[in-house]
């Protein structure tokens, strides 16, 4: 009788803690965990062969028991501005994309939490993708793992990647353990080593999960508004319905109490005769008197196929921002990167092996009015 083999262990998996367990589970000094670690982040290495201060004993048991697997790269391009995206397989056929945005002063990494996702926000086309799971924790960490090599990135010294945002595909609070881990490996200085501002997660707002990461682990949050009353965040962001502004914003008075040296950013996409229009922006301006130390990112929205929105007039957009300056509210305009390889914010689709039919669903809907219009 034969007895299946045990699956190796994908060191990518823990923090620092879960590693240091690991080690003991398999007979080894905690303290090894920390050696190796380093080897993982900060040199980027995934053959336990050339972990050179690792004894000739443990490299073999490391061999055997378990590997570093980050995801692989199934394509991978470079927009006209410099923005490199990856596409990056995961199982059954789906993939992720990862995106990174170089500037003079920083290189900003936007990390996936999920393939595809649940939330259905009408503006975007992750959304449209519909769902399929959650990424484990070494799928989140493997992004930056991947960027950082192919990069250059040395942490504590050549600081390719400056920023990590939980931006990309999905709703991270709703993969709340594993994009925690991977966090924590983010910000742990035998990891990448990044401070708590230059690591930021985004939320549609998942009220209760707002307070557990406050709890959890210093990081900056960062919230996707897109508009400041009931009615039309429900419409735009069906997540609103569950947990609309008035406890939204609760939550978001009580992460500035408790980290009062932080702040939040509000993203609010601008959408042509949507959002933009000046009782809107009246009504951002009082949503956000109640949160004065925070600030509003505005982006202009960006398109992708079979999407009903467009982007606001340029100058809707500077009066849209105007008027914000003008009643005190801390305002920033997003230039749009990426956009001519569909990696701007919103547009990130990647391959989902959908569970829900929303992709099917929204296709149908599209051929029909193609019939119609014809």
């Amino acid at each position: 009788m034969t007895t299946a083999a045990t699956p190796k262990v994908n060191l990518l998996d823990f923090d620092r803690q879960g590693l240091r367990d690991f080690f003991v589970q398999i007979g080894e000094k905690p303290y090894r965990a920390e050696q190796v670690m380093k080897w993982i982040y900060h040199d980027l290495e995934d053959n336990f062969e050339n972990m050179t201060d690792v004894g000739k004993a443990l490299r073999a048991k490391l061999t055997e028991v378990c590997y570093i697997g980050a995801p692989k790269t199934l394509l991978d391009k470079v927009a006209t501005d410099g923005t490199h995206k990856w596409l990056l397989g995961m199982d059954s056929g789906n993939a992720i994309e990862t995106v990174y945005i170089p500037e003079p002063t920083r290189g900003t990494l936007c990390v996936s939490s999920q393939i595809g996702c649940a939330l259905n926000c009408q503006f975007c086309s992750t959304g449209a993708q519909g769902f399929n799971r959650n990424l484990s924790t070494a799928e989140i960490i493997g992004q930056v793992w991947v960027a950082a090599k192919y990069l250059g990135n040395v942490t504590h010294q050549n600081r390719r990647i400056t920023n990590v945002v939980m931006m990309g595909m999905g709703e991270p609070l709703a993969n709340f353990e594993n994009v925690l881990k991977a966090m924590k490996l983010m910000r742990d200085d035998l990891g990448f080593g990044l401070a708590a501002k230059r690591v930021t997660l985004s939320t549609a707002g998942m009220v209760p999960l707002i307070d557990q990461l406050s709890d959890a682990i210093d990081v900056s949050l960062a919230v996707s508004l897109h508009a400041a009353n009931d009615d039309l965040r429900t419409e735009l962001m069906p997540i609103n319905k569950r947990y609309p502004l008035a406890e939204l914003l609760a939550a978001c008075q009580r992460w500035v109490a408790r980290k009062p040296r932080t702040s939040i950013t509000f993203e609010y996409t601008l959408m042509k005769g949507i959002n933009d229009q000046p009782e809107h922006v009246r009504q951002l301006i009082k949503l956000m008197r109640k949160l004065p130390t925070c600030k509003v990112n505005l982006i202009p929205f960006n398109p992708f196929p079979g999407t009903q929105f467009k982007r606001s007039d340029a100058n809707d957009i500077h009066q849209f921002q105007t008027q914000l300056l003008n009643a005190g509210v801390l305002t920033m305009l997003r230039r749009t990167r990426g956009d001519d390889i569909d990696a701007a914010c919103g547009q990130l689709a990647g391959q989902v092996a959908d569970r829900t039919r929303r992709s099917a669903d929204i296709k149908k809907r599209q051929e029909e009015g193609a019939s119609h219009a014809v």
